[in-house]
């Protein structure tokens, strides 16, 4: 690989998970077997078993989707480490939740400590939830501006921009569903209800962000290795300090996907890999720039075949 090539590695979010990831990776690589180990000490319970078995519906419960995607995508890194020598990264970053997994690439903090606070952001999130109930949907096909006016009209908000001419938005149940219909009736040529427990990236998540500062606030952080492109912001977090202000303002507010990957195509980087359950960013970074190379590390069989050329 010539050394001028710049690459970043992505790790995805929520709902990327599903019943059996991970258990080849468990099952052939020492590295791999290690990472789930860990996290089940870590927690106290057998997470793997659930990533393993399900049931589907334990799985996909915010508490428990949100380590289990961050020990799956980890144990993928570890697992490539232990086969390849993995090309440095230029650049980490992660979508929403996969920027836990991208601390832990970074140096920022370990592998237990951030599938810790993943648990903790998830239990969080779904209590915040359950107080005021709300959901998120992905509108296919109009543009951040008459998403914009469509929320501001309705209450609902903008949390994710994940790509041209796909938008996430969230609010409480009413409020999404007024923006659901008028999305409709805007000429929307989808609209995606996601399995989700709560209205993610809105201010219904400040209590989440209140429970999470109290356990931030008690860890100490590294400044990353590695550039971590912030969700929020999408610019590069240097210090700690940036890093744990990220991670609480990224629950009530929108996770900039599409401009974090053109912040890095434009600084160079001309390889992404997408390490972690499924092939969700993969998807959103062909969108954005055609002429990036994507990979993926995502079972036993991607390690074993994975090379850059």
């Amino acid at each position: 690989m010539a050394e001028l090539v710049k690459l970043a590695y992505v790790f995805p979010g929520q709902g990327s998970q599903w019943v059996g990831m991970g258990r080849d990776l468990y099952q052939d690589f020492g590295a791999a077997k290690t990472v789930f180990d860990q996290a089940d000490e870590a927690l106290g319970f057998a997470l793997s078993r659930l990533c393993f078995d399900g049931p589907e519906d334990e799985l996909r419960q915010t508490i428990n989707a949100q380590p289990a995607i961050v020990t799956t995508s980890f144990a993928c890194l570890e697992a490539s480490r232990e086969m390849v020598e993995l090309p440095p990264a230029s650049y980490v970053a992660g979508h929403s939740l996969g920027e836990y997994t991208a601390l832990v690439a970074a140096g920022v903090l370990d592998f237990a400590t951030a599938v810790y606070l993943a648990r903790e952001r998830g239990r969080l999130m779904h209590e915040a939830g359950q107080l005021t109930p709300g959901g998120m949907a992905a509108i296919i096909g109009l543009d951040e501006t008459s998403l914009a006016e469509l929320c501001a009209e309705t209450g609902a908000q903008i949390a994710n921009i994940n790509c041209p001419g796909q938008i996430v938005i969230s609010g409480a149940e009413d409020n999404l569903n007024q923006a659901v219909e008028l999305a409709k009736s805007l000429g929307a040529h989808r609209v995606i209800p996601l399995q989700v427990s709560g209205a993610f990236h809105t201010p219904l998540m400040q209590p989440a962000v209140d429970g999470m500062a109290k356990i931030i606030a008690k860890l100490e952080f590294n400044d990353p290795a590695t550039p971590i492109v912030g969700n929020t912001i999408a610019q590069p977090l240097a210090t700690a300090p940036a890093v744990k202000e990220e991670l609480l303002y990224q629950l009530c507010n929108c996770v900039q996907w599409q401009r974090s990957v053109e912040y890095m195509v434009a600084d160079g980087v001309t390889v992404f890999i997408e390490i972690g359950p499924g092939k969700v960013l993969a998807g959103l970074i062909k969108r954005i720039d055609r002429n990036v190379k994507i990979l993926n590390i995502g079972d036993a069989e991607s390690v074993r075949n994975f090379t850059v050329d």
